[in-house]
This record gives C-alpha cells, structure tokens and sequence, in this order.
C-alpha cells in the first residue's frame, strides 16, 4: 500500500511539469545542430537569375533570327547559279565550262530547231521591250545572235533588271547563253532605247537525249523588272 502512494506520487508532479512545459498544440523542436544544408537564396538573387536567363534567351532568339535573315539574303543569288548551271526550272545554262570549242560544231545532219523569242516587262517598269527577231532556226553546235531592244519612256532614269526561262523545262538544260543580260542592271536614261545582245547556241547533247525526241520549238523568254523594286527576282519569275 506504501508503495502504491508512493508511486502516484511521483506520476503526479510529472504529469503537472508535463502539461506547463509543452503547451497543448505546440510541435516539438529539436535542440540539435541544423545539418549543414545550402541556404535559401534571397528574393534580389531569384530576381538577377530570372533576368540572366530572359537576356541569355533574347540574344539566342536574336542570333537565329540574324542567322536566318542572312540566309533568306543567299538563298536567291544561290538559287541563280545553281538553275544557271544545271538549267533547273527551265533557266538556259551559262556555265562557261560548257563552251569549249569542240561543242561549238554545228551538228549539220541533225534537224533544225526553231527558237522563238518573247518579252514581258512589270507594272512598275514604264519600258517598252521586245525582241527584234521572232523566231530563228539553228541546228545543235551552231551559234546564233540576236537581240531585245529596250526603251526608257519614263522622265526619269530608271535601273531595270531581267529575269528569264526556256521551255519546255526539260530543253533548258541544252540551251546554252554565251552572252546574255539576264540578272545584270541596265540604266537607261528619260527617252534612252538600247539593243541588248543574246549569243547562245544548243548543246550537241540534245540529239542524244530521248526526251528531246519530240522538242522541235524552244521559246526563250524574258521579263524585265524594276530594279528598284526587284531584288529577290528568280530564274523564271514573271509579273
């Protein structure tokens, strides 16, 4: 009986320092050293971080954005020689590599070819333009000339540049332009008229390609722009 006293003693003061100690509610802290972790960074370095990552993002977008805009400036004059040297698209060949001698032989069993000549100009260009022969015949390997006449009826000088194609497409590759203005400015002043000369001639390989089997007409055509208003023009491109 003593011992049961003595023990319900002893719980009750426990109990009484209990309850004062920890108030009801309250969470248990630990008295033990915080573990050495990173601390948490401040609102003003978040803040630097996120302007960092906007700018390092902004010149990346604007790099691509230059990189692209240099290569929409190439892709035309690129798009020029690649047709000039393959006759892509029905743009006549003017690779100087194709002019050697021997391809100048007129193939004289071979059948005659009759070229024609057309001529178109843009709204923006107040120019009169056309060729002054229609039409001319010639066999493979024979060269022949002829010219397109311009004239300025502007009061004004005016730059004008041309484009130009052959068809069918698939004959553009054999017609060979030893001298042309295709792509090359031409001033002419209020009132000036000039001829500008065409020098081509068909390469011998057009009797060996069955393709060509039925090709007896080869138009070449030109059109002439304003230059001012011209400076992404493409082999072929018409008003």
């Amino acid at each position: 009986m003593y011992r049961l006293l003595s023990l319900k003693n002893t719980i009750q003061p426990l109990q009484r320092i209990s309850a004062r100690s920890v108030p009801i509610g309250a969470t248990c802290r630990s008295n033990l050293p915080k573990s050495p972790i990173y601390p948490r960074r401040p609102y003003s370095s978040q803040r630097e971080h996120a302007q960092q990552s906007n700018t390092s993002g902004g010149m990346y977008t604007l790099a691509v954005f230059v990189s692209m805009l240099g290569i929409s400036y190439a892709a035309v004059p690129l798009y020029r020689i690649f047709c000039a040297s393959t006759g892509y698209s029905g743009t006549p060949v003017t690779d100087k590599a194709r002019f050697a001698p021997e391809r100048l032989v007129p193939d004289t069993e071979s059948r005659r070819i009759k070229i024609t000549f057309e001529s178109n100009t843009s709204d923006a260009l107040q120019w009169n333009f056309k060729p002054e022969l229609r039409e001319v015949r010639v066999v493979p390997g024979e060269t022949a000339l002829t010219f397109y006449r311009a004239k300025n009826n502007a009061k004004e000088d005016i730059v004008g540049i041309a484009t130009y194609n052959v068809t069918p497409y698939r004959a553009g590759q054999y017609f060979n332009k030893i001298q042309c203005f295709c792509f090359e400015e031409q001033m002419l002043r209020a009132g000036e008229e000039v001829d500008m000369p065409v020098f081509f001639f068909i390469d011998p390989d057009f009797n060996e390609d069955p393709y060509m089997k039925d090709v007896n007409t080869i138009t070449l055509s030109y059109t002439l722009f304003n230059a001012k208003y011209a400076k992404d023009v493409v082999p072929g491109q018409r008003p």
